[in-house]
């Protein structure tokens, strides 16, 4: 089992794409844990624009973070596969390109929150996310993540 991903490598990721033009969003449990989220997780969720700048500013900046990217990951991170899972680097990474439950990336970021420099998506994306992925785990978390954003719908009325 992997570490638990840590704040320190959100800011290693929040950096380095920010110096290669890489868009993306914090997504997934990471991104709730960005939001305040009481958490852990093993990986960060990456929710990625799909664009080829964007998948080839991508794997510039998986390599400067420390991932030995095979040449299919490479390739599938440049064509934007729906989902990569990166495994091979000093933290797991999921590498999201269409999330269920969310449409289009454009209009993810255009709901999203900015925290602390990490651009995250908005809770209602990430609960969105989690309801149509309909995965085991993420029905049972399911509860609490509920909890939290009604948690954040109130702080944010007041």
């Amino acid at each position: 089992m992997a570490a638990k991903f840590e704040y320190v490598q959100a800011e290693e990721i929040r950096d380095v794409f920010a110096r290669h033009g890489v868009r993306y969003l914090f997504l997934g449990k990471s991104g709730a844990i960005l939001l305040g989220y009481p958490d852990t997780t093993q990986d960060a969720d990456l929710y990625v624009e799909k664009s080829p700048e964007n998948g080839e500013a991508l794997v510039i900046a998986l390599i400067e973070l420390g991932f030995a990217l095979t040449p299919s990951e490479t390739d599938q991170v440049r064509r934007g596969k729906d989902f990569i899972q990166l495994k091979n680097g000093p933290f797991d990474l999921d590498l999201i390109f269409a999330p269920d439950g969310i449409e289009r990336f454009a209009d993810a970021w255009a709901r999203h929150v900015d925290v602390e420099g990490f651009p995250v998506c908005h809770i209602d994306d990430i609960v969105a996310s989690k309801v149509a992925a309909d995965r085991v785990k993420d029905r049972e978390s399911l509860p609490r993540l509920l909890a939290f954003r009604d948690y954040l719908r109130s702080q944010s009325d007041g």
